[in-house]
C-alpha cells in the first residue's frame, strides 16, 4: 500500500505533525480488534485530511465508509462552527469503537452515523456537501460518483482513497479482479468529466483529488 522505500516513508511520518493520543489509541485497538486493520486511514494520511479539512472549514462533510472512526476524527479536526459530518458504514460492528472515540474526543454529536448500503443512504440525505471522503467498497466508486456530485456545491471537494489500489491499475492488463477494474474505471471517469478538475496523489494507497468548477 505504501510505495516509498520504508526509510524515506518513516523519514516523511517523522517529519508530520504526530498523532494524538486519542488516534494513537484508536489506532492500536483497530489493529488488536478489526478483520484488515490496514484499512485504517493511520498517521500520515490522517494527518492530510485534517489539512484539507482545515483548509476548506467544511459545514457538510460526507464520509463514505467510516470503518472504526479515525478519519472521521481527523476530518471534524476541520470543520466549521457547527459543521456536522455524515459517515456511512455498512458494517454495523464496527459502530461500538467508532463511537466510543468520538466520545472520548467530545465530536460525538457533531457526527450522523448511518450504518446501511450507501447507494441507498445518500441519495435520502438532503445536506449540501462542501467536502467528501470516499472510502468505500471499490466496485461502487463508479456508481457513488455521480451521486455524489450532484450533492457537491459548487468549488466543493471529493477525496477518493485507495485509488491506486496497490499499484494494480497502473498495470491493468495483468490484474483484471473486479476491484481493479473498477478503481481504474473509476480514474479514467473522473479524468473525462469536464465538470471537475483532478490531482491523483500517490499517498499512501492513492488519494484523488477532484474539485467541483
Amino acid at each position: 500500500m505504501n510505495f516509498l522505500p520504508e526509510h524515506i516513508n518513516f523519514y516523511a511520518e517523522q517529519h508530520t505533525q504526530p498523532e494524538s493520543v486519542l488516534l494513537q489509541d484508536l489506532n492500536r485497538e483497530t489493529y488488536l480488534k478489526v478483520l484488515y486493520p490496514r484499512m485504517v486511514s493511520g498517521h500520515y494520511q490522517g494527518r492530510l485530511l485534517s489539512f484539507f479539512a482545515n483548509m476548506i472549514r467544511p459545514l457538510r462533510i460526507l464520509e463514505v465508509g467510516t470503518y472504526t472512526g479515525y478519519a472521521t476524527i481527523c476530518l471534524a479536526e476541520g470543520l466549521a462552527e457547527n459543521g456536522k459530518i455524515f459517515s456511512i458504514e455498512k458494517n454495523a460492528e464496527l459502530e461500538h469503537i467508532a463511537r466510543k472515540y468520538w466520545q472520548k474526543g467530545g465530536i460525538e454529536a457533531q457526527i450522523s452515523l448511518h450504518i446501511g448500503n450507501a447507494l441507498d443512504i445518500i441519495p435520502t440525505l438532503t445536506e449540501t456537501w462542501d467536502l467528501v471522503f470516499l472510502d468505500a467498497d471499490k466496485e461502487n466508486y463508479v456508481n457513488y460518483y455521480p451521486i455524489i456530485l450532484k450533492q457537491l456545491r459548487k468549488g466543493g471537494i471529493i477525496l477518493a482513497d485507495n485509488v491506486l489500489w496497490s499499484g494494480k491499475v497502473a498495470d491493468i492488463q495483468t490484474h483484471s479482479d473486479k476491484d481493479t477494474i473498477s478503481i481504474d474505471r473509476f480514474n479514467k471517469m473522473v479524468l473525462a468529466d469536464p465538470s471537475v478538475e483532478c490531482v491523483l496523489l500517490p499517498v499512501r494507497d492513492g488519494i484523488m483529488m477532484i474539485r467541483k468548477k
